[in-house]
């Protein structure tokens, strides 16, 4: 854990609040999720396929670009073949390097195959076995994969950074070199990251003594059992800040000790990258740290869908790190939670929103929020809100779909998949997007020039005075 506290807040070694450190490095006995083998073998559910191509027609990859196999010949035709191969070189088809892991071909599956693991498998041993590390293609890749490293990088002098990534000829050079589109504007770094803005707050100390407060105030227990422990992910640390502090307010005014535990990246750039060695080290951190948190008490909460995703699914699929399997039982998306856990219709109902964000309201939901079941919890909850009006813009993917809008190859491809998406929004009441996740937001932003706002913004403004 790495909080730190603030010069304003002092607290005595009575009853100063330290959350578990992570503890990696120490020894385990790792959970037995599959055969002790280097071929991660997924035959039995290939076999489970009966090839109805429900996949194929969901998938929005497919629709635009009719040399793209789709995810059945990407998930169950590709493990047969390999299986059934005498050659024990039998390669991967590269074409599973367009496959933009926005997951619809999970939810589509009738025979509940879990067609985002092979390819994600699949991914991962195509760049490790046939994809050259001298390329440029595989450095653009890396690159895009671990933008925590870049935006950590950028955030020292974010001013300078803001300016320089958006430079013309400096965009022109990177699509050039490293086939980094130009068409799109980098998003612009925030002055101050979340964790800075939570640190100086004074931490979880703060947090558990204005929680413990707000209890008071709503006759509550004031030991209730509230706490969550926060997965705040890249963007929202580096670049809207503004979403993690929305989420840390509404929170604690429902009474809930917010925690900020030392986490990695959540590994989805990576999962579509095929750097899952990369994404391994990553969850190694973030697993450690909130596997001892929930053993304490605590309950794992994202504001990006795409991060709740990650560690419900995609972790205990991929990887077999002691602490998995309870750290994926245990997460939750942040407004998700809180509809379970508090009548949080029944009070959005009651209140009322003016100034700013006062709108009309179009909302898009995530490829990733759908495959949690959540694509329509923004338009029930906030239905009846005075003061804003919420359009749902249609089932369609934004197409962006992470770091695969942004390569120069795949551009026109995301845009083509996004043009229902802009369609829909444009004819919508309102000039303002609404989405859980932050690339949808990019791509929304994009193709209509919208404003685009966080559910959890909209609950700090009706809620939180």
């Amino acid at each position: 854990m790495s909080d730190s506290e603030s010069d304003s807040t002092t607290t005595t070694a009575e009853n100063r609040f330290e959350p578990a450190t992570p503890n990696v490095g120490e020894k385990f006995d790792p959970v037995a999720l599959h055969d002790d083998t280097d071929d991660f073998d997924l035959r039995p559910e290939s076999d489970s396929c009966y090839k109805c191509s429900t996949c194929d027609t969901n998938c929005p990859v497919a629709e635009v670009d009719d040399d793209f196999p789709g995810p059945k010949f990407q998930g169950p035709e590709q493990w047969r073949l390999k299986e059934q191969s005498d050659d024990e070189d039998h390669e991967i088809d590269d074409s599973i390097t367009e496959c933009s892991n926005c997951m619809r071909c999970d939810s589509a599956c009738p025979s509940g195959v879990s067609l985002s693991q092979m390819h994600n498998t699949a991914r991962g041993e195509y760049v490790d076995d046939q994809m050259s590390k001298r390329s440029l293609k595989y450095w653009r890749n890396r690159i895009l994969a671990n933008y925590r490293t870049s935006a950590r990088i950028a955030s020292t002098l974010p001013r300078l950074a803001n300016a320089a990534m958006n430079f013309g000829p400096a965009r022109w050079v990177m699509e050039k070199t490293l086939g980094v589109t130009s068409e799109r504007e980098f998003p612009a770094f925030a002055t101050e990251t979340f964790r800075e803005w939570w640190q100086a707050r004074g931490g979880a100390a703060a947090s558990k003594e204005r929680a413990q407060a707000r209890r008071r105030e709503r006759g509550e227990p004031v030991d209730a059992d509230k706490k969550v422990a926060y997965f705040h992910g890249c963007y929202a640390n580096y670049n809207t800040p503004e979403v993690g502090q929305a989420m840390v307010r509404v929170y604690e005014h429902f009474g809930y000790e917010v925690v900020v535990p030392k986490q990695g990246c959540s590994g989805t750039p990576m999962f579509a990258n095929g750097m899952l060695d990369d994404a391994r080290r990553h969850a190694d951190i973030t697993v450690s740290s909130m596997s001892d948190l929930i053993e304490e008490g605590y309950d794992a909460i994202a504001s990006c869908t795409s991060c709740s995703m990650a560690l419900r699914q995609e972790y205990p699929e991929l990887f077999d790190i002691d602490g998995i399997e309870t750290v994926a039982s245990n997460t939750f998306e942040a407004v998700e939670y809180l509809r379970i856990h508090e009548p949080l219709r029944e009070t959005v109902q009651s209140a009322d929103i003016d100034g700013e964000l006062a709108d009309e309201f179009a909302y898009h939901a995530p490829c990733h929020a759908r495959s949690q079941g959540l694509d329509r919890q923004a338009v029930e909850l906030f239905g009846d809100l005075d003061g804003v009006g919420i359009d749902d813009v249609g089932d369609s993917c934004s197409g962006i779909s992470g770091t695969y809008g942004w390569k120069e190859e795949k551009y026109e491809t995301s845009m083509e998949i996004g043009d229902d998406m802009f369609d829909h929004m444009e004819s919508a009441e309102g000039d303002t997007g609404l989405t859980e996740c932050p690339t949808c937001a990019m791509q929304m932003e994009h193709g209509t020039g919208y404003e685009v706002r966080h559910p959890l913004e909209l609950l700090e403004a009706a809620l939180v005075d």
